[in-house]
């Protein structure tokens, strides 16, 4: 009987330290712009590989939901300190014309659930820049988070793993197709604040930013 309650015990720290490294990954690959691992794939993994109950899978859902969403602050604060010199963006600009209004957060909910692609990060850095206010921002993301985590990790667990397969089969390595998919979202991260938008939907500049 000790036997069995040390190797019960065994497994529940194993499973702690792996929901502790799904965590940790999850606000790695959230908290730098335009760069990250596909955290809910690992939280898949884990999910295959232990066993579903219900209970993991919640805990899953919560964890990756609430490291995504804090992640996201990191980007807040690191653009609310280079405000001045962000303001002097266009884009930046463009975007606090829009800020603290109903369809800016109904678009960074869709921006925050929408997979693979970091769009919240772009709204996220031109918030920061426009010193939005926090609580209605992280409020919004932390639900889309939460929610996203839930539909992914089902979803990957009910068969989206067999894409991967297929990729797998081909060569590519989980690992490698994420380096790749991250460079490309950085490049393209970059090049997006370099378009100047305000000209292609015909809204100039301001020249104050929104203080909150």
């Amino acid at each position: 009987m000790d036997q069995i309650d040390g190797a019960g015990i065994a497994v529940s720290q194993d499973i702690f330290y792996a929901l502790l490294v799904v965590t940790l990954v999850t606000f790695g690959s959230n908290v730098t712009p335009f760069i990250g691992a596909s955290y809910t794939l690992l939280a898949t993994y884990l999910l295959l590989n232990v066993g579903f109950s219900p209970g993991l899978y919640l805990a899953l859902v919560v964890l990756t939901g609430l490291a995504a969403g804090l992640a996201k602050l990191g980007i807040y604060f690191g653009a609310f300190g280079f405000h001045t010199r962000l303001g002097r963006n266009r884009n930046v600009q463009l975007l606090g014309t829009w800020i603290g209004k109903k369809p800016f957060y109904v678009a960074v909910f869709l921006a925050a659930f929408i997979p693979i692609l970091p769009l919240d990060d772009y709204l996220y850095i031109g918030a920061g820049a426009n010193r939005a206010k926090l609580g209605p921002l992280f409020g919004v993301t932390l639900a889309a988070k939460v929610a996203k985590s839930s539909v992914e990790i089902a979803s990957e667990y009910l068969g989206f793993l067999k894409l991967f397969g297929s990729l797998t089969n081909l060569g590519l390595s989980q690992v490698f197709i994420s380096v790749i998919l991250s460079a490309m979202f950085l490049i393209l991260g970059i090049l997006v604040y370099k378009i100047d938008w305000s000209r292609i939907v015909g809204s100039g500049p301001r020249s104050d930013l929104h203080e909150s």
